[in-house]
């Protein structure tokens, strides 16, 4: 089962000490229920993965931020969710059907299939060899699937592989119902699907991933000025949750990087251990999709603008972020080897476990103490409750599971009222009474 692509020494693990830390990381992922591979039991089916309890809270943990910072505190942003499936034509307007490919090549020696364009020195990047590849093709990217009984070409349909022309298609319907006015943004998180060539690096490619995409319509004459907006935004919310500062990148994309559609892009890059990689694109799509549609659909998409006494079609400014891969560059972010402790520093808001309580032993009254708090905390956060061995040991399970806080109920409990609070990253320790608990822990996980 291969989940990391890496140089491996003799023993097994990699001589480069990125990714050796990319190799630990992906173990702990699984030792600590973060991620899967998908169907694992026969097998595994590259490419896909799944989200085991600590990864699953983690990653809505990021999804619920992106949306209460995009459309939640925001009176200029609505939200839908579109279905998966659409019109066929929907990827013919788009250029997907025509144009959606990557160029790939076999290789004659080991048969490994690659993207022409990873290709570095005619030399293939499994076996070795040089100069045994067949001939370019192009291959279309998009899961190809038939709607209803009979499949013919009528009856074509595509999983979608992005999430922004459910939103196109839906922008009269928006403008229509909601009495929105531009600017505005309309936004959703869902899935998307690319039949990638060769899924690599854990879960930052794979051929099933998620997205929190927000298309956000303007004059023509403001794009530029939103444009910028948006890229200051977007890169001051990965800081606002914990990334170092060192290891995020805004790169601005060369002209002859852009999309025929875009008149401008740039791209949040992190430097995840095996590379500089995008962690989201934003981009000035100029009115290239709301045209695309009118011309496909002969529904006219442009917007009257009472303001201006004047119709136009939209520009529109395009955050698209991953959200498996903002999970990742959290995880690697946050992760840690000390001398005595392997730690996952999570921001306390992205943490998938907030709070931990331990009754420091099974007798005296701790343990009923400690389920009392445990389930008073439980209804507002997700806690973990643990009575199992040494609270030494307790505190390194919750460390390696990014929980912040932990809370110990003690001897002196029943006489103080008060409990033992730790923090994760500077190993502290704050005496505080019961009752204030919550509002203790509130200050970090609510602020």
């Amino acid at each position: 089962m291969l989940v990391f692509e890496a140089k491996v020494g003799r023993k097994g693990m990699s001589k480069n000490p990125q990714e050796q830390k990319m190799q630990s990381l992906v173990s702990l992922c699984r030792r600590r229920a973060f991620i899967f591979q998908s169907s694992e039991i026969y097998g595994g089916l590259n490419g896909c993965w799944d989200y085991g309890p600590l990864g699953v809270e983690l990653k809505r943990n990021i999804k619920e931020l992106w949306w209460k910072d995009t459309v939640l505190s925001r009176t200029d942003v609505e939200g839908v969710d579109c279905s998966i499936l659409m019109n066929s034509k929907v990827w013919e307007a788009s250029g997907h059907v025509q144009s959606f490919t990557d160029p790939m090549v076999d290789c004659l020696q080991c048969r490994g299939r690659f993207r022409a364009d990873h290709i570095v020195n005619n030399q293939c990047p499994t076996c070795g060899s040089k100069n045994k590849f067949t001939e370019v093709r192009h291959f279309n990217l998009m899961f190809k699937t038939h709607v209803g009984a009979l499949e013919d070409s009528s009856s074509v349909a595509y999983l979608r592989p992005e999430t922004c022309q459910g939103i196109f298609a839906n922008f009269d319907n928006i403008v229509n119902t909601c009495r929105v006015k531009v600017p505005f943004g309309i936004a959703q998180i869902g899935k998307a699907f690319r039949n990638e060539i060769n899924p690599r690096n854990f879960t930052f490619r794979s051929r099933e991933f998620e997205q929190m995409e927000m298309e956000f319509f303007c004059n023509p004459s403001e794009a530029p000025k939103w444009f910028q907006y948006w890229k200051d935004e977007r890169y001051d919310w990965y800081l606002k949750y914990g990334i170092k500062k060192e290891r995020l990148h805004l790169r601005e994309h060369a002209k002859d990087e852009l999309a025929h559609y875009a008149a401008g892009c740039a791209d949040i890059e992190y430097d995840f251990p095996f590379g500089c990689a995008e962690l989201e694109g934003i981009a000035n799509r100029t009115d290239y999709d709301l045209k695309r549609h009118s011309e496909f659909s002969k529904k006219d998409l442009s917007y009257f603008d009472q303001g201006l006494n004047q119709r136009y079609f939209p520009y529109v400014i395009e955050p698209s972020a991953g959200a498996d891969r903002a999970t990742l560059a959290f995880l690697v972010d946050a992760y840690e080897e000390e001398a005595e402790r392997t730690v996952l520093r999570f921001h306390p808001r992205i943490a998938p476990i907030k709070a931990a309580v331990f009754p420091l032993v099974n007798k005296d009254g701790m343990p009923e103490t400690a389920e009392q708090i445990f389930n008073t905390l439980k209804k507002r956060w997700n806690t973990f409750y643990d009575d199992k061995g040494a609270v030494g040991r307790r505190y390194r399970r919750q460390d390696e599971a990014g929980t912040p806080f932990c809370i110990t109920v003690d001897g002196e409990t029943s006489k103080d009222q008060a409990v033992t609070i730790r923090h994760r990253d500077s190993m502290a320790q704050d005496r505080i009474a019961m009752d204030k608990v919550v509002e203790y822990l509130a200050k970090y996980l609510e602020a």
